[in-house]
């Protein structure tokens, strides 16, 4: 499979926006330097993680992705919400995996602390975000081979 022909669409939570957009930019960046076209990286927001599935599922309907990777930021307060967004979140995106046949690449980071999600955010080494990037490609190799 020719890289430059890899379509991937990238969904993200506007809700802790600068964590996402680094997540964005470190993927991005990885993709391109693995051959992917930047007019095959389709990228579109949505308000929080809740709205995450949704998106996710209209973009694996059109059938034009051969990869959805989506980034979050879900940080617990002092309520239940944490738990119901978390999971929820996660729920969604893999029963559209595995409907649509189509890799899911769920980098929401649920952390106790926001610090934590920064971090993985924006660190060099064991970034999420080019963690992403690297799992996406690898399911698509592996998925094309199947």
């Amino acid at each position: 499979m020719k890289k430059e022909n890899v379509r991937v669409a990238i969904v993200g939570s506007n809700y802790n926006a600068g964590i996402t957009d680094s997540l964005e930019k470190h993927c991005v960046d990885k993709l391109l330097q693995n051959g992917v076209s930047k007019e095959n990286i389709s990228s579109t927001r949505v308000p929080g993680s809740l709205e995450l599935p949704l998106a996710v599922k209209k973009l694996a309907k059109k059938k034009m992705f051969d990869a959805i990777i989506v980034f979050g930021a879900i940080h617990k307060g002092e309520t239940y919400h944490f738990e119901l967004i978390s999971e929820e979140c996660i729920r969604g995106c893999m029963n559209v995996s595995w409907e649509y046949e189509i890799p899911v690449i769920f980098e929401v980071l649920a952390v106790y602390d926001l610090k934590d999600a920064w971090e993985r955010a924006t660190r060099v080494k064991e970034n999420r975000g080019v963690e992403a990037a690297e799992t996406a490609l690898s399911m698509i190799e592996a998925l094309s081979k199947i």
